[in-house]
């Protein structure tokens, strides 16, 4: 006779009971940490305000600025993936009226294009009809942060001895994104960048005789 045999049910050893939730919970934070631990660190994206000027000379009022610019890494993946970034850099100037709105004096912009050009392996930063070329991304951004004796107004046109107050603020135009990314930008904010307005007082100087 030939004999057979089926497997049995048969109640699991205590090693072998599953584990409970509470034991679960703790072996999938220790491997979120984990994971956490060692992914590649990235600076936080942002602007930072690091020296901001206006000086005055006989021929006006000058802007000169040392600003960080910090890109998400979802906003460098898009540049170097032919995405051009443009920033614009905001001034104005306001009296102080007590008994009305502030009186708008000055407005004026600055606009930059960031762009990756895979031929050449170059980031380029565009204002105007001046293009440089650079070999890295944090170089680019270096020179959009960096503005020397930028041209604003006329001492003649200030009083002098009056009170005024400046403001500046860097911002991504993100209206110039492609449309998809527009609407990323709405949601999502790896696809916005821009700083605080920074605002501060000063006594318009005597225009110098020329």
């Amino acid at each position: 006779m030939t004999g057979s045999s089926t497997p049995c049910c048969r109640k699991p050893a205590v090693s072998e009971r599953p584990p409970t939730w509470p034991g679960v919970w703790r072996c999938i934070v220790t491997c979120l940490l984990t994971i956490c631990l060692m992914a590649p660190g990235h600076a936080a994206a942002g602007v930072e305000m690091r020296d901001v000027r206006l000086d005055h000379s006989d021929e006006g009022y000058q802007l000169s600025t040392d600003i960080g610019v910090t890109l998400s890494p979802r906003l460098a993946e898009a540049v170097t993936r032919g995405v051009a970034l443009y920033f614009v850099l905001e001034f104005e100037i306001s009296r102080p009226r007590w008994y009305w709105l502030d009186e708008d004096v000055v407005e004026r912009a600055l606009t930059y294009r960031l762009s990756y050009h895979a031929l050449t392996q170059q980031y380029r930063v565009s204002t105007g009809a001046l293009h440089q070329g650079f070999d890295t991304l944090d170089e680019a951004l270096k020179l959009i942060g960096r503005l020397r004796s930028w041209p604003i107004i006329d001492s003649g046109r200030l009083k002098a001895g009056g009170s005024y107050v400046a403001a500046l603020r860097l911002r991504l135009d993100v209206t110039q994104l492609p449309k998809p990314f527009q609407l990323s930008a709405m949601s999502n904010r790896d696809w916005t960048l821009e700083s605080e307005w920074q605002r501060w007082g000063f006594t318009a100087q005597q225009a110098v005789p020329r």
